[in-house]
Order: C-alpha cells, then structure tokens, then sequence
C-alpha cells in the first residue's frame, strides 16, 4: 500500500489528523534538509511535502520564493534532491522510511526532464505522491495514469474560487488527498483565515471520499487546533521556511532546533507527541 494511504487509514482509526510541514529541498543545503527531515519527523511530523526550487514559483508568496533562489543559487538540481531522500531512505530509522514524502514541482521541471523520467527517479528516490500546481486538471490525465503505474499519487489543487461543479470533477481525478487551499492568492502566513473556510471543506467534504488537507496561510498552534475540527492534515509552509531565512549564517544545530520546536508545538496542538 502507498504510503499515503496507509498513513491516513491508520489516522483515521485513531481519529488523529495529519501534520505535514514543507521544507525547500537545499534551503540552505541538502544536508541540512536531510536532517531537518529527520528532525520534524521525530518532532511530529505525519508526511513530508518536499518543494522541489524553481526559478519562477507559481503560487509562492515572497518567503518561498526567496528560499527557492536560495536552493538555486547553491547549485541545488533535482537529482541533487532525490539522490538526498534515497539515501534518507535506506539509511534513515523506521520512522523516516516509512514517512510519506510528495514533491511541490512546477510541470515545467518534469516537462523537461521527462515524464517517465522524472516520476521513475521519484519512485526510486522513495517519493510517495506529487503536487503540481501549474498542471490543469483538464490536461492531467496522461501523468495520473503514469504516476499511477509507479504507485505514485497526483495530489490536485482546489482553491476557494474554484466552481463547485469543477471542484467535484478535481475530486475525482485526485489520488491520495486534496489540497485545499484555504485563501485566494498566494502562500504566507496569514493572522486569520475566512470566515467561510470551515463551510468549504465540510461541503468538499460530502462530494469525496478522500481525505482534505487544508494549506497556505497555516503557521501557528490555534489555527491548526482550530481546524482540525474539519481538515484531515493541515500543511504549514512559509511559516517554517521563514525560519530558515538566515539559516546558512548561523549553526545548524541551532536551525534545526528552532524548526524542531516549532513543529512540535503544532504536532502538540493536533494531540501530537511532545518530544
């Protein structure tokens, strides 16, 4: 079974709900992703996404954009990347091998790269699932159906603006969870979330059966504890890639530390352990 499935069909019979951080793969380098990896999953994480850097971020706010020019400017590539989370794979404890890990990646990169070439090193870099954000669902068929043959899930957008006729039809093209991004616009950490949020979700709620992680905006402990009433996992991102903005100037132990504890807190407010 992916590792998507399992994880959201054993949180289910715990009436648990799912905490996944983003990390830029390479921000500020790959061997301090690789331990952050370890680090949040130790800390609570639940799944992994990993954004794979791009020069022209499609739904980025400032913060992750700026960590993508930072990966770039490295020198970071995308075989870089999953040569980083195939050795976490197979020399990583229990818990990291069996985290679910999905790439953020503009279609652009897999474009040129190759589908089969692109979702084959995925599958061997131990990847579970991809979101891409810059793919229309009408023009999606041909990767669902190869990524499926690699067990791998194409986890789709819907956005608050989406109509609600096209949202059931993304509903039913998606494999693994839906994406549900909870404000119009781009990511970054928000004071509050619409008012209408809550009422989106339940109403998505009754047209699948997959599970809804809700995303964009999410970066303290009372959001993520106040929307787990509704949502499966709640995704935080800019919020922690803030705190790697000057990562590279200061020691990484530090770095990873202060991420830890970040994640703890909101793995701790979804019931989480307190490590």
């Amino acid at each position: 079974m992916n590792r998507i499935d399992a994880l959201f069909a054993r949180l289910k019979a715990e009436n648990r709900r799912a905490l996944m951080p983003f990390l830029t793969a390479g921000d500020p380098d790959l061997a301090t992703t690789a331990v952050l990896i370890q680090e949040l999953v130790r800390r609570g994480a639940d799944l992994l996404e990993i954004g794979i850097p791009y020069s022209d971020p499609v739904a980025d706010g400032p913060v992750i954009a700026a960590s993508y020019h930072r990966a770039l400017t490295q020198g970071v590539r995308v075989g870089h990347i999953f040569q980083t989370l195939r050795t976490l794979r197979a020399e990583g404890d229990e818990a990291v091998r069996e985290t679910p890990l999905i790439s953020m990646v503009s279609y652009s990169i897999v474009n040129r790269m190759g589908v089969e070439r692109y979702l084959n090193d995925a599958a061997t870099a131990g990847l579970d699932g991809l979101i891409v954000p810059d793919l229309p669902v009408e023009e999606s068929a041909r990767l669902q159906e190869k990524a499926t043959q690699r067990d791998l899930k194409l986890i789709q957008l819907i956005t608050p603006t989406t109509p609600r006729a096209r949202a059931v039809e993304i509903a039913r093209l998606t494999t693994g969870f839906i994406y549900y991004v909870s404000v119009a616009g781009i990511t970054g950490e928000r004071k509050a979330l619409p008012e209408d949020l809550k009422e989106n979700v339940a109403w998505l709620r009754t047209q699948t059966d997959l599970p809804i992680c809700i995303g964009f905006g999410i970066g303290s402990p009372e959001q993520v504890h106040e929307l787990a009433s509704v949502a499966d996992g709640l995704i935080v991102g800019s919020a922690l890639v803030r705190r790697l903005a000057d990562a590279a100037n200061r020691p990484r132990a530090d770095v990873v530390k202060e991420v830890g504890d970040f994640i703890g807190s909101l793995s701790e407010a979804l019931g989480g352990p307190a490590n």
